[in-house]
C-alpha cells in the first residue's frame, strides 16, 4: 500500500498514441460499473489511455468490457471533516481548504459538507452553490470533541441521493477512530464501513492530517503512544484503497487547499469500464485491472457484490 506523505500537485499527463475519446460502449443496467485512476510513476495523472489497454479480472477471469468512457462523470461529494478537540487549531485551514474544493467541482457536481466530533452532522441538501456550502462550513471546535470517524463515514453514505451521479465521501481526520461508549448506539467498525462501501459502491478519499505531538504527553503514556498521538487512523487508507477511492497524508504546513483539489481533479480524470457479471450467486467478487502498457499504475475497487439470481416462479 503507498501512502503519500506530502501533498501531490494536480498534474495531468496525457500518454502519447490515441487521441482521448468519449463513450465507446454503454452497458445495460446490470453493469458492474469500475472507476479507474491510473497514475505513472511520478504519481500524475494518465488520461488518454484506450478501451484495448485495459483489461479487468473477475476472481481472476478476464472479462469483455462492455462499457469505457474516460470523459468525467457527475459526482455526489459529501465533505467529511474532523472537528475533535485536536483539529482546533486547523479551522482557518479548514474553511480555505474546503472552499477551494468547491470551486473546482465541475457544472454537473453537487457536494454537502459533515462534520464529525461531539456530534455528526451532515448539511440536509447536495448543491454547488458556494454560500450555501460555505455556511455548512464548521464555526468552531470544542477543545475536548472526540473522533467518531467510522460512525460519521457510516452516516455519509446514508445521506446519498438515488440518482446517476456517483458516491464519494471524502474524510480529513488527524486522529484514530474514538467514540464514548452508549447503549443508545451501535458501534460501527471498520470493516463494516469497507463492506457498506462496496455493496453500495460508495467510493472513499481519505486526507490524514498529522498534527503535532506533545513532547510531554499525558500522565503514563508511554513514549510510544506519544509518538502515535496527532497521527490518522491507519485504517482510513486501507478503507480508502478498498473503496477504489485514495489517500493522502500530509503534515499541516503542507498546502491541504491543493490536496483537496488535487482529489476533485483525480475524480474528474478517472476511466468508467464496465462488464457484465459473469455469475449471478450474491457473492462477494474479486476485481482486478490490468493494463497493457508499462509503468502504469491502475487503482480501482477491489471488489464487488453481485446480483442475485431471480428467484423461480412458483
Amino acid at each position: 500500500m503507498t501512502r503519500l506523505v506530502l501533498c501531490v500537485t494536480s498534474l495531468v499527463l496525457l500518454v502519447p498514441g490515441p487521441a482521448a475519446q468519449g463513450p465507446v460502449f454503454r452497458g445495460a443496467a446490470d453493469t458492474v460499473r469500475v472507476f479507474v485512476t491510473v497514475l505513472d510513476d511520478d504519481e500524475r495523472l494518465v488520461t488518454s489511455l484506450t478501451r484495448e489497454q485495459f483489461e479487468v479480472r473477475d476472481n481472476g477471469r478476464p472479462q469483455p468490457l462492455t462499457l469505457f468512457d474516460n470523459s468525467p462523470q457527475p459526482i455526489q461529494l459529501i465533505v467529511l471533516l474532523d472537528v475533535s478537540g485536536s483539529m482546533r487549531g486547523n479551522l482557518g485551514l479548514l474553511r480555505a481548504s474546503s472552499e477551494h474544493l468547491f470551486a473546482r467541482l465541475g457544472e454537473s457536481d453537487v457536494a454537502k459538507v459533515g462534520t464529525f466530533g461531539r456530534n455528526v452532522e451532515i448539511s440536509a441538501t447536495f448543491t454547488r452553490d458556494m454560500q450555501t456550502l460555505r455556511e455548512a462550513l464548521p464555526i468552531g471546535i470544542e477543545a475536548d470533541a472526540p473522533t467518531p470517524l467510522w460512525r460519521a463515514v457510516n452516516e455519509a453514505m446514508g445521506a446519498f441521493e438515488d440518482t446517476d451521479r456517483r458516491r464519494v465521501v471524502l474524510v480529513l481526520s488527524d486522529g484514530k477512530n474514538e467514540e464514548a461508549v452508549s447503549f443508545r448506539r451501535r458501534f460501527i467498525s471498520q470493516l463494516e464501513i469497507i463492506e457498506r462501501a462496496r455493496r453500495e459502491n460508495v467510493m472513499i478519499y481519505g486526507i490524514g492530517l498529522r498534527s503535532g505531538t506533545s513532547p510531554i504527553g499525558l500522565p503514563g503514556q508511554s513514549m510510544q503512544d506519544r509518538l502515535m498521538a496527532g497521527t490518522p487512523d491507519p485504517g482510513l487508507s486501507l478503507t480508502a484503497i478498498e473503496s477504489g477511492g485514495g489517500y493522502f497524508e500530509i503534515r499541516p504546513r503542507v498546502d491541504l487547499g491543493a490536496t483537496f483539489a488535487r482529489v476533485v481533479d483525480e475524480l474528474h480524470s478517472q476511466y468508467l469500464l464496465g462488464f457484465a457479471p459473469p455469475v449471478r450467486d450474491g457473492k462477494s467478487h474479486k476485481i482486478e485491472v490490468r493494463l497493457t502498457v508499462k509503468d502504469l499504475e491502475a487503482r480501482a475497487r477491489r471488489n464487488y457484490q453481485a446480483p442475485s439470481a431471480p428467484k423461480p416462479a412458483r
